[in-house]
């Protein structure tokens, strides 16, 4: 049952739907691909605003390639235990200059599209518009931060840090990617991923006149895959994929180079060394005379390893949803995400608590709109009963 304290949450948070929406549209509306750092630090700018305007302090983490992180907080000075529950989410999406201009955010009925609608710009607007509920309403028990990253779509190489920063001084973490609808499901364990590259150098030769001469690096390349694609254990979780190969110089030229990008996903951390040593021995073992290779780590997200304080977070948000009038369940993905850092250095992590959507990375990204004043109050008032747990 809700407390009176969480009914004015709650309430105050169900008349704003309109204003989500808009705040959503202009954050849909702005080009934030990971590597446009310009734009990145622009869809910064109306959370920013907004969460100031709500009486929350902001300061920024600034990098010279990535944009900026970005930290709201609600302070808190009489509550006895300071460490700040954590509402986090990142900005960038994985789409090129310009999709925006190309399909811009637009809603049908029930539901909504646009570039990182779903991943996760709906899930930005619910942290923002929960903490100013707490600023209107009353907050919890406990100094709120609202982290807005950079970089997650390349595995956070700049924002990991400020994550974990973060993380360590914190009760517990809420990270709003998108949860799933039929029956409401939020995420209890991610996978951990690791992005490698592997580069084969051969030798160049004609490859009608000097064949003999030449040391193909395609074909070793080739001759790594199968056995890189054999160390894929389900039973384990464990699995192999080489996504991308780029080489060679023309038709007729014995390939003197060759790259390929490897993909690890595993469910346990103590998975992750023993792979990468089988995967870099693979790699750097050559079998065709003459070809040397090297394996390199382009970037990593570690998993989201379920624990007692995770699932106890987990009871918290399902029994402020069933408080609320919707059921939530939780499930195991093979997607990784930054909540894999913050539950790495041992804070109580829950993730995919952001409104109902799927279709991300691609142009039939959506969000239910029925969902973002749902999942805006069982986020607040999750957050309100954490902060006494």
């Amino acid at each position: 049952m809700l407390t009176a304290a969480e009914r004015s949450v709650a309430a105050w948070l169900a008349a704003r739907e309109g204003e989500m929406l808009a705040l959503l549209e202009t954050l849909v509306n702005v080009d934030s691909g990971t590597w446009d750092k310009p734009g990145v630090d622009a869809a910064g700018e109306p959370l920013k605003a907004f969460l100031a305007a709500h009486g929350l302090t902001i300061s920024t983490d600034p990098d010279a390639r990535f944009g900026e992180a970005i930290r709201a907080c609600l302070a808190r000075p009489d509550a006895a235990d300071q460490r700040p529950i954590v509402l986090m989410g990142h900005r960038d999406t994985v789409f090129p200059k310009g999709e925006p201009t190309r399909r811009p955010f637009r809603r049908e009925g029930d539901m909504a599209y646009g570039p990182g609608v779903a991943d996760m710009k709906s899930g930005l607007v619910i942290n923002a518009f929960a903490a100013a509920a707490f600023a209107a309403c009353g907050g919890p028990e406990a100094p709120v931060v609202v982290l807005i990253t950079s970089d997650e779509e390349i595995a956070s190489p700049f924002s990991r840090a400020v994550i974990e920063r973060e993380a360590r001084a914190a009760r517990c973490v809420f990270n709003s990617e998108p949860s799933r609808r039929g029956p409401h499901r939020i995420t209890k364990g991610r996978k951990g991923g690791v992005f490698m590259t592997m580069e084969v150098t051969g030798k160049a030769a004609h490859s009608g006149a000097n064949h003999d001469k030449g040391v193909s690096a395609i074909e070793e390349i080739a001759r790594k895959i199968p056995k890189i694609h054999a160390l894929t254990d389900y039973a384990r979780g464990i699995t192999l994929n080489v996504g991308t190969i780029h080489g060679g110089q023309t038709v007729n030229t014995v390939a003197p180079s060759c790259r390929a990008e490897i993909d690890l996903r595993y469910v346990k951390a103590q998975d992750r060394a023993p792979a990468i040593e089988a995967i870099r021995a693979i790699v750097e073992t050559c079998s065709v005379p003459g070809a040397t290779a090297s394996l390199s780590v382009s970037g990593e997200f570690l998993p989201l390893e379920e624990s007692e304080a995770g699932r106890r977070l987990f009871e918290i948000y399902r029994d402020a949803a069933a408080d609320l009038g919707f059921e939530v369940t939780a499930e195991f993905t093979g997607g990784c995400a930054d909540s894999g850092y913050t539950a790495a250095v041992g804070c109580p992590t829950l993730c995919s608590v952001g409104p109902a959507g799927g279709g991300g990375h691609t142009p039939e990204e959506f969000i239910h709109v029925d969902t973002l004043v749902p999942c805006a109050q069982a986020l607040a008032v999750s957050v309100m009963r954490a902060a006494r747990d």
